[in-house]
């Protein structure tokens, strides 16, 4: 008998339930797309005898260690900005690349290893298009002597994947 009456009261409560709206899905398949805005700079500098490193934070702070000496002749240091084009909500990964090898217009080579970005990772996209979500991100250069790195500008590229989960 108690059975029965269960029954009968969960079947009596389904008329009162109403219908609930839920966000739409996102359309498929689900595509981000980023635009690298600024490269990462490290301004000028000069060395002494043992090299060290010099690096630029996501939040644009930039310092060195050993004798790396940070000089203000008006060259620009800024971390690397990207745009990223995404719906609102979404997660996005960032995976670095493997350090990258920069080379000097005098000779020579740096090693760059990319740092972590303003934003963590994973993170949510908040901006809503046609805005875009800006990613910072830094990186540290590990420095010679005058002898292997001679002073120069030294150039080259370095690989950040941004995936969409």
């Amino acid at each position: 008998m108690k059975g029965l009456i269960y029954t009968i009261l969960i079947i009596s409560g389904l008329p009162g339930c109403r219908r609930a709206n839920a966000q739409q899905p996102p359309p498929r398949p689900i595509s981000i797309f980023v635009n690298p805005a600024q490269g990462l700079r490290f301004g000028a500098f000069t060395l002494g005898t043992t090299g060290g490193t010099v690096a630029v934070a996501a939040s644009g702070v930039r310092t060195s260690t050993g004798d790396v000496v940070l000089l203000q002749l008006g060259y620009t240091f800024a971390p690397a900005i990207f745009e990223v084009d995404a719906n609102p909500g979404t997660l996005i990964q960032i995976v670095n690349g493997p350090p990258a090898v920069l080379t000097g217009s005098n000779g020579g080579t740096l090693l760059l290893t990319i740092g972590s970005s303003s934003t963590g990772t994973p993170f949510i996209a908040t901006a809503t298009p046609p805005a875009r979500t800006l990613v910072r991100i830094g990186g540290t250069l590990t420095v010679g002597n005058l002898l292997t790195n001679p002073a120069g500008q030294y150039s080259g590229m370095f690989n950040v994947t941004f995936i969409q989960e």
